[in-house]
């Protein structure tokens, strides 16, 4: 009877729920799906990290490349985030060229990369006009059930401070760069950026960390991204209904406890691969 309710009116099915203040997967509203992360789990990348919250799953691999500096920008090196929502990970997805969604995922990454100045790019330049480090930061969803962004975020700082940069000389007789692989370094990590997602149910309800089914029925979408020092690095909200002040100084509060969370969890996991090591 439940299943037949929740297919003919999935709405009706999840106001049902919402009335007693909690969700279809016994949640309350502002609670988070169970979050896991491992670090390193590509041996071929320069960095690497799999983030698994309820079923989404995200794996995000970095690799640092050489490459000429900017003439606008001839101090700095540059990072190239990429999200791939393939169709393995949905059926809401097909094959050929990033749809918009993945598109506008890549853009926030990158919008986020840079206000919260993670990673300075002058950290990256090797030889001012010369010689810097392009990372490549491919992000991919393995399984999609809703709040990438959250995911994306996550598996990108945490791949980010797994990151071992292999030391550089520029050789002065013949100008080349010269690679030694045994000597590597860790990236500076300037700020650890973390976000929290929010869905509007009805023009009022606030919910966290919705599922894809929830997306689906909401009638607007929120993102919230904070730091360690509680200070707001994007808020991200693509249309829909608009929120009260006091709603979103909720979401934002919400956020920065979420933030620490997660960073306590990406330095567990960190210390735990390097003992291991």
């Amino acid at each position: 009877m439940a299943a037949g309710f929740k297919t003919a009116e999935p709405l009706e099915y999840h106001r049902s729920f919402l009335k007693e203040n909690c969700r279809p997967d016994g949640r309350e509203l502002f609670d988070f799906r169970t979050t896991t992360l491992n670090i390193g789990s590509i041996a071929t990348a320069d960095g690497s990290a799999m983030v698994k919250m309820g079923n989404t799953t995200i794996i995000c691999g970095i690799k640092a490349e050489l490459a000429n500096p900017t003439v606008e920008t001839p101090g700095k090196g540059y990072i190239v985030p990429n999200v791939d929502l393939p169709p393995l990970c949905s059926s809401r997805f097909r094959q050929g060229p990033p749809g918009e969604q993945a598109q506008a995922a890549s853009q926030f990454i990158a919008d986020v990369l840079e206000s919260s100045e993670v990673i300075k790019t002058e950290d990256l330049c090797i030889e001012r006009g010369k010689l810097c480090w392009v990372l490549y930061c491919d992000i991919i969803c393995l399984d999609y059930d809703g709040n990438i962004l959250d995911a994306c975020i996550i598996a990108l700082l945490a791949a980010l401070k797994n990151t071992q940069l292999p030391k550089i000389t520029v050789n002065k007789e013949t100008c080349m760069p010269e690679v030694n692989l045994e000597k590597r370094h860790g990236l500076r990590i300037h700020k650890h950026p973390v976000s929290a997602s929010f869905c509007v149910f009805d023009d009022s309800i606030l919910i966290l960390d919705p599922t894809a089914e929830e997306e689906s029925l909401s009638t607007a979408q929120l993102t919230v991204v904070t730091d360690e020092e509680d200070r707001l690095c994007s808020l991200h909200k693509p249309g829909g209904t608009s929120l009260s002040g006091e709603k979103l100084q909720e979401c934002i509060n919400r956020a920065a406890a979420r933030q620490r969370e997660i960073q306590k969890l990406i330095d567990k996991v960190l210390n735990s691969v390097k003992t291991v090591q």
